[in-house]
């Protein structure tokens, strides 16, 4: 496989048709290594349209949702980031090359460890990634400048609307297969929030998310 080529078609005929456009997020996507973050015998995958299986039931996510979240948070140099589900760790690098730093919270220990020494491979040294369940809320840090949840979540705990600062960003996926929404939520001030659908999508849900009561008759 031509790696360049690859990546090449990967931002000219997936991410840029799916309105990803900011010079900052395509330059990276050229830049980083994609290929190191997914499955070793998955490489000939890695810069395909696909959530990529990478164990515990969990996915890769495609590279045009990874680059859009990157996009619609609209991250600054000075920015601090919360993100819920590392995963291999490449949008935790995504995130920390346009952020002042990334806090990583992975449920799964292998997870963490391996996207630990990707991460390090690169040189990338503003990320920490902390093992926990974090699918409700995290109380460790913040308030954060932007929180990314890499699954779905059924309903959206008001906790992470709540560590946001003013001004903050929440990227969130709300609802259950086959509705569910991508949602960017705005803190304006200590009670208002603003909150936008961009797409419509569906991926698997965070471990442990929290669902709304059901009623038994």
């Amino acid at each position: 496989m031509d790696i360049e080529h690859a990546r090449y078609n990967m931002v000219e005929q997936q991410i840029r048709t799916w309105d990803v456009l900011d010079p900052a997020v395509l330059a990276l996507l050229t830049e980083l290594p994609r290929e190191r973050f997914v499955p070793p015998d998955m490489q000939a995958l890695a810069f395909a349209d696909l959530d990529l299986p990478i164990g515990h039931e969990e996915v890769m996510l495609a590279p045009k949702m990874q680059a859009r979240i990157a996009q619609e948070l609209a991250l600054a140099p000075t920015d601090t980031v919360l993100e819920i589900g590392t995963g291999t760790g490449y949008l935790t690098a995504l995130l920390a090359r346009l952020a002042a730093s990334v806090t990583s919270i992975e449920i799964h220990a292998d997870f963490a460890e391996g996207a630990r020494a990707r991460l390090a491979g690169l040189g990338i040294d503003n990320t920490r990634i902390e093992v926990g369940d974090a699918a409700r809320g995290w109380s460790g840090g913040g308030p954060y400048d932007a929180i990314v949840l890499t699954g779905s979540v059924p309903m959206l705990p008001d906790v992470f609307q709540k560590s946001l600062r003013h001004g903050g960003r929440l990227f969130a996926i709300v609802g259950e297969a086959p509705m569910m929404s991508a949602r960017l939520i705005s803190r304006a001030s200590d009670t208002a929030f603003t909150a936008v659908t961009l797409f419509e999508t569906v991926v698997p849900p965070l471990v442990n998310a929290q669902r709304p009561s059901r009623f038994v008759f």
